[in-house]
């Protein structure tokens, strides 16, 4: 296995270019072969074992990054991903008394089906009601919520 680590190293820089991260997917790579080495079989190619353990590890390690992105340059000037709590609470408390001018039957289809997500079919059972009546509730408390919401009435 020790005779095999500059070629390991070489497949290494393949994925990456940073020497700090080559040894890390490197050491990785040894960690995990001598942890699993009683599932190599001997006489098999031991340096294509090696190499499959090297690429699952670098994918294992790109999934983790690409969910975390640690690290990212300039982070100061990236936009805040998230408004701040208290706009949030001041859009539920809108939201809340935008919710309560509707009429009744729009509102209840709103939140059957935009608020629990159940299918036109499901609302239209439990409202006692044909589908096409849903849809056409659902189209109006849409258009009259977007309407209280943002003072534009829509088309």
């Amino acid at each position: 296995m020790v005779d095999l680590i500059p070629a390991l190293r070489a497949f290494a820089r393949t994925f990456s270019r940073s020497s700090f991260e080559v040894d890390d997917l490197l050491q990785e790579t040894l960690f995990r072969a001598l942890r699993g080495i009683d599932s190599f079989e001997p006489g098999t190619n031991l340096k294509s074992w090696l190499f499959t353990i090297m690429h699952n590890a670098f994918r294992t390690q790109y999934k983790l990054r690409k969910r975390e992105a640690p690290g990212a340059i300039n982070c100061a000037d990236l936009p805040i991903p998230m408004p701040a709590p208290q706009d949030w609470c001041v859009l539920n408390g809108e939201l809340r008394n935008a919710l309560d001018t509707l009429a009744p039957d729009h509102r209840d289809v709103l939140v059957l089906v935009a608020g629990y997500g159940l299918s036109y079919k499901e609302a239209a059972s439990i409202c006692d009601c044909a589908v096409g009546t849903i849809k056409s509730r659902l189209s109006r408390a849409r258009d009259e919520l977007a309407y209280r919401m943002n003072g534009v009435p829509v088309d």
